[in-house]
């Protein structure tokens, strides 16, 4: 038996249509599916467990409602920047192997954005392998508004992608992408009408499926090493960096102004 089924998942939806695997991230507790320490678990062991998937020839994952993944849950926050390297640390090495496990899972991934893929969520949608994209959504990776560094791949993946500049211009000011833009400056593959997502997608991924297996998992796994390659040079780093910035005081103030409905006043500790 696959390990997708030897374990429950409560945050995610998965299900077998035929060659293709379907996930839709469907957090009971979030309208948004923003991440908290189940769905950040979840999500760990999901990308672990599909390194392992032998039944299915591609994957299509995608959110549920409005949101693809929302980023992190504001209300998880202050239990991390308390709890210190204690608790920090270990969610820094869940994130590393999240990550890793992602760019090693040998069978394609087809994302499709139903919603806002926000912070994690836009780090694990870019490292898919095709982007679609309703034309309602958006993308965006706004940490630095929260006072923190975008240290779980967003960092790595949007230079990758964008160059640095264009890069920066969204890490630093936390902007997000509508669809139309998203498509412009090849963040995604394709913008579909919303009510079409899905079905575009899935008959995307059904193509994938039906190609030979051996030929698109060694393509994908030899265009991976240079993307491993690029991200390895700034994840590890801009992890360390958000530890800090999870402990400081500009971060404890956007909490803060975000709680109150204010602007937020940072000073740089």
């Amino acid at each position: 038996m696959s390990r997708l089924e030897t374990r429950a998942f409560e945050a995610l939806r998965i299900e077998r249509r035929d060659a293709v695997l379907e996930i839709t991230i469907d957090h009971p507790k979030s309208e948004l599916n923003a991440v908290d320490g189940l769905l950040h678990e979840e999500l760990t062991r999901l990308f672990g467990a599909l390194r392992e998937e032998t039944e299915a020839r591609a994957v299509l994952l995608t959110g549920a409602g409005r949101a693809f993944c929302a980023g992190g849950d504001f209300a998880w926050f202050p239990e991390l920047g308390s709890g210190g390297l204690e608790k920090l640390d270990p969610l820094r090495r869940d994130a590393k192997q999240l990550i890793w496990d992602l760019l090693d899972v040998e069978i394609p991934i087809v994302a499709a954005l139903n919603g806002p893929a926000v912070g994690l969520g836009a780090s694990i949608a870019l490292l898919c392998d095709v982007l679609f994209m309703a034309d309602t959504a958006s993308i965006a990776d706004p940490h630095v508004r929260v006072g923190i560094v975008a240290g779980d791949g967003g960092a790595a993946i949007w230079p990758l992608v964008l160059g640095p500049a264009r890069a920066k211009e969204f890490l630093l000011t936390g902007d997000k992408v509508e669809a139309a833009d998203a498509l412009r400056m090849g963040l995604v593959n394709r913008v579909v009408p919303a009510a079409e997502l899905l079905t575009q997608a899935r008959a995307f991924a059904e193509r994938l499926a039906a190609g030979a297996p051996l030929a698109l998992r060694y393509t994908k796994m030899a265009v991976n090493q240079w993307v491993k390659q690029a991200a390895s040079a700034a994840f590890d780093y801009s992890t360390a960096l958000e530890i800090v910035t999870f402990q400081s005081d500009d971060h404890r103030e956007a909490l803060a102004a975000i709680r109150e409905k204010r602007k937020p006043v940072f000073k740089g500790r």
